[in-house]
């Protein structure tokens, strides 16, 4: 029994001590040391405490006295305390902070690393079984050289991405509006890929309605889904007031499946940046990281919620076009679950026999209000529907159009949007300068260039697609983009959701009004626009509003004129220049820095290492160990450790 309370009095004890050696520890150093490295290092200085003090102490231990024993005590501690600090300095050295990841972190990342594995494997088998196996081999391919190779080829992967699941499919669909980088046959198979999936069982989309709503908020709803995607499915019900509303929800489990691809996703997307020339002249790593950031609200339906509210609010600013959002409830809405007012009519893909009742004129006056719909929402409000294609679009009985799945919605800064209405107004007036300057404004430049051969570029592309009776439609939009890459052009996200959303929107006219002219459309409707914007009867609003932009400007020229002046005459004008304001400049200055001080102490531990050894054996640490050489040997190892860390950093090629 006394051995047992003993112990238990000990334990506490041992862990002050340690506690004790480990602020030590962190106090000296003066730096943040991760708790783990600090307790191993507290453990090592108890530890060598008591062979230190052995070593300290004279032959016979009954000859000392207890100040002399505190004092050997204080320098026994002392010395285990910097040895253990010079063990933890050479560890941070090895291995530093935050290189090696914590027991959880390992056991979360061999989870994560299984189920990866798991999914490589499945994608791997997906490939072949579709004939794509020879494109995984790591090493370069020849290409088909035919359009009937290419088209059985495009086919293969659409099937490979339909076979993928709801990631590959949406990766699929982006595909299939960058006709900069893909040829005509992917682009046409890759259209054709479905945002469909099997309906989930009613008591899951029940247990998720009661998991984000309760069990009181539908008077009814329809077990029976309307629509079927692969993110979520649509039923319709009915509110306790009578109201007809439909309900996405979405299927359960899908947030995780998601996550799991887009890792993989942004992995690839990584190592093709890294390693081919082609991955980082696109940036694949900017592009798959904005798919996921896009794919990532498209599950967030608070994001589709307030979409739905801003497009309403931005429709309800622009002249009536027949064009209408569904109402959101917002009070019966989460992340998981949507409740919208049900729109009548039908979707575009099966309304030609609501089509067919219509005349001519009609129809071609719902097209044009629906291109004049988009366009009010890309130049005038800045966020616009990015995928009308006709299975987000219904139309009604008399003609109206509701557009549908706001998930994910283009959004345009007002310099963008100055600059898209910019290249409509030189499209329309055949000026390939103005034309150039409104695209230079819109792409991200990786190099010089040259702007004359550019303006002659687009010189050919006017003439070719803009000119009157010219029906090029998606041609030109392609070759718009084609002109983009050729000239070393890079399309930013928004930009290409802008020319997304026409591309997409040919097909979508083409329904409501067979050969509607997409083009011609569109630069008439740029030409009346830049005729309004010069009317006289708008241009008193248009210099009230550059008057308020200026004004605060010119309020405070005078004033600060008038400071430069007073400066100069009494001498007192000074240049202030922010050296290393790059974040670029700053890293390798810093990192000069920090060779230079590891080098230098490097030497100075290395020359007193040699110093050390060359003095005798000094005080005797224990019967075989003398303290000279022992610090000596130290020193020599940490000035050994610096001088290969700047040598390596300095002879590696990267």
């Amino acid at each position: 029994m006394a051995n047992v309370f003993s112990i238990l009095l000990f334990i506490p004890f041992l862990a002050l001590i340690v506690w004790l050696f480990a602020a030590i520890i962190r106090r000296l150093l003066g730096v943040r040391v991760g708790p783990g490295r600090t307790l191993l290092a507290a453990v090592l200085a108890l530890l060598v405490t008591s062979p230190v003090l052995a070593g300290l102490a004279p032959p016979d231990p009954k000859n000392v006295g207890l100040a002399e024993g505190v004092l050997l005590v204080l320098a026994a501690a002392g010395l285990a305390a910097l040895l253990a600090m010079a063990a933890l300095v050479v560890l941070e050295v090895l291995l530093p902070t935050g290189s090696m990841p914590g027991p959880v972190e390992v056991w979360r990342g061999t989870r994560r690393r299984i189920a990866r594995t798991r999914r490589y494997s499945t994608i791997v088998r997906i490939a072949l079984r579709h004939g794509l196996g020879r494109f995984l081999r790591g090493r370069p391919q020849a290409g088909p050289t035919s359009a009937a190779a290419r088209r059985r080829l495009a086919r293969s992967l659409r099937d490979a991405l339909d076979e993928g699941g709801v990631t590959f499919v949406k990766v699929g669909q982006l595909l299939s509006t960058r006709r900069d980088l893909l040829p005509a046959e992917f682009v046409e198979e890759l259209t054709a890929l479905q945002d469909r999936a099997t309906p989930v069982p009613w008591d899951q989309i029940a247990a998720v309605l009661e998991a984000e709503l309760g069990d009181r908020v539908f008077a009814e709803i329809d077990r029976e889904p309307l629509a079927a995607a692969s993110i979520a499915q649509v039923h319709t019900a009915r509110l306790p007031d009578g109201t007809p509303v439909v309900v996405k929800v979405q299927r359960p489990g899908i947030g995780a499946v998601v996550e799991r691809d887009l890792d993989i996703l942004v992995r690839l997307a990584e190592a093709l940046e890294a390693r081919t020339s082609w991955g980082r002249s696109f940036g694949v790593r900017g592009l798959a990281l904005g798919f996921a950031e896009a794919l990532r609200e498209e599950l967030d339906f608070t994001v589709e919620r307030d979409n739905l509210q801003t497009m309403a609010a931005a429709l309800a600013m622009s002249p009536r076009r027949g064009v209408q959002v569904p109402l959101a409830y917002a009070e019966f809405s989460s992340e998981r679950v949507l409740v919208m007012r049900r729109l009548p009519g039908t979707p575009l893909g099966a309304a030609e026999p609501v089509l067919a009742r219509l005349d001519d004129d009609r129809r071609q006056a719902i097209a044009a209000d629906l291109l004049d719909s988009l366009l009010d929402q890309v130049l005038i409000h800045g966020i616009f529907h990015a995928d009308l294609h006709p299975g987000n679009l219904l139309v009604g009985a008399d003609g109206t159009l509701g557009m549908l799945d706001l998930g994910s919605v283009g959004r345009l800064d007002t310099v963008t949007r100055a600059a898209v209405g910019r290249l409509l107004a030189a499209v329309g007036r055949g000026d390939p300068v103005a034309a150039s300057d409104a695209l230079l404004d819109l792409a991200d430049r990786g190099g010089e260039v040259d702007e004359r051969e550019l303006q002659r570029a687009l010189g050919m592309l006017l003439v070719r697609y803009a000119a009157p009776g010219s029906s090029a439609g998606v041609a030109a939009v392609s070759a718009l983009l084609r002109t983009f890459t050729s000239h070393g052009l890079g399309v930013p996200a928004p930009v290409a959701a802008v020319f997304r959303a026409f591309t997409t929107l040919e097909g979508t006219l083409g329904l409501l009004r067979p050969g509607f002219d997409l083009i011609g459309q569109a630069r008439a409707v740029a030409g009346r626009r830049l005729t309004e914007m010069l009317d006289p009867q708008h241009l008193p609003r248009t210099l009230q509003e550059e008057l308020i932009t200026l004004l605060p400007m010119m309020r405070g020229l005078p004033r600060r004129l008038d400071r430069i002046g007073d400066t100069i005459e009494n001498g007192r004008l000074r240049l202030n220049v922010r050296l290393f304001s790059d974040d670029q400049d700053r890293r390798l200055v810093t990192g000069l820095i920090h060779r230079t001080l590891l080098t230098v102490i490097g030497a100075a531990a290395g020359v007193m290492a040699t110093l050390l050894l060359g003095s005798g054996e000094g005080p005797r640490v224990s019967a075989g160990i003398s303290l000279f050489p022992l610090l000596g040997y130290g020193l020599l190892t940490i000035s050994v450790v610096l001088v290969l860390r700047v040598l390596i950093v300095v002879l590696r090629r990267d």
